[in-house]
């Protein structure tokens, strides 16, 4: 039997009709893919380091600058810079907390190796402390809150031995050491041939870290029983390694940054569906 398609007039073959049905059947049952989607890309001279996060704001975080954009226009609310007898050298990642934006701070690479972690006013970035590490070796990168614990890395340049003794230090409230953990060399390989450049706890309760410039992110779970983290998973993300920081008070809502376009990027975590 001939089926014959006539100008201005709709037939359908029985073929055409299963194929369509087929179609229908397989989205149907098709999961979302797991991983993140770019909401927004908000400008940012200052977004060379990392981009930190509250409910109104985000940061962008260059070596000696601060800066605060209000999150829905990404106009310029705050800006700081350091005075020029400041010892400011390397800001890293940052995370906000009751009002305190926190960053990672070292003098890498120079040496002697000094870290710390610089305190600002998140509405105003007025300093506010210099909490000092100086019986530390690595450079700090990224800080964290979670558990109610601070939770620092330590990261390691050069090759592949080197980057290894990269670590996660866990401290409690009076920065006292309580926990230590290196990263698996699955992700040391991604690192690779820098070192880890930022991390945060996600919502579901996994660290997600990233390396100086892949398009990935890396979700790791802390090892009881040992001290090397566990490599859960590996994402694709639309930024290119660098400090990230999750919205606590967006859900599933992650910033990052690219830093060779100067852009401060928003994105949604897409979590596995069960």
């Amino acid at each position: 039997m001939a089926f014959i398609f006539q100008p201005g007039r709709k037939a359908y073959t029985p073929l055409l009709i299963l194929f369509g049905l087929a179609v229908q059947f397989a989205q149907a049952d098709e999961k979302p893919k797991q991983g993140f989607r770019e909401l927004q890309r908000f400008p940012a001279a200052e977004a060379h380091q990392a981009v930190a996060v509250d409910k109104t704001s985000f940061f962008a975080i260059s070596s000696r600058e601060i800066a605060r954009y209000q999150k829905t226009t990404g106009k310029q609310l705050a800006k700081w810079t350091p005075p020029k007898e400041s010892t400011i050298r390397h800001l890293n990642s940052g995370v906000v907390i009751e009002g305190k934006l926190y960053c990672a701070h070292s003098n890498w690479p120079k040496q002697p190796l000094e870290n710390s972690i610089e305190v600002f006013d998140a509405t105003t970035l007025k300093p506010l402390e210099s909490l000092k590490f100086p019986k530390t070796t690595g450079a700090i990168n990224w800080v964290d809150r979670q558990h109610d614990k601070w939770w620092v890395v330590f990261a390691f340049y050069g090759d592949a031995e080197s980057v290894k003794k990269t670590r996660l230090v866990l401290y409690n409230d009076n920065w006292q050491q309580k926990g230590r953990w290196t990263f698996p060399e699955t992700v040391v390989k991604r690192f690779l041939p820098y070192s880890n450049s930022g991390g945060a706890w996600g919502p579901d309760n996994l660290i997600y870290v990233t390396g100086h410039d892949r398009a990935e992110l890396y979700a790791l779970q802390i090892n009881r029983s040992n001290e090397i983290l566990e490599h859960v998973k590996t994402l694709p993300a639309p930024i290119a390694g660098q400090g990230i920081a999750w919205d606590r008070s967006d859900k599933n809502t992650l910033y990052g940054i690219i830093r060779s376009k100067k852009q401060v990027v928003k994105m949604r975590f897409m979590p596995a569906v069960k």
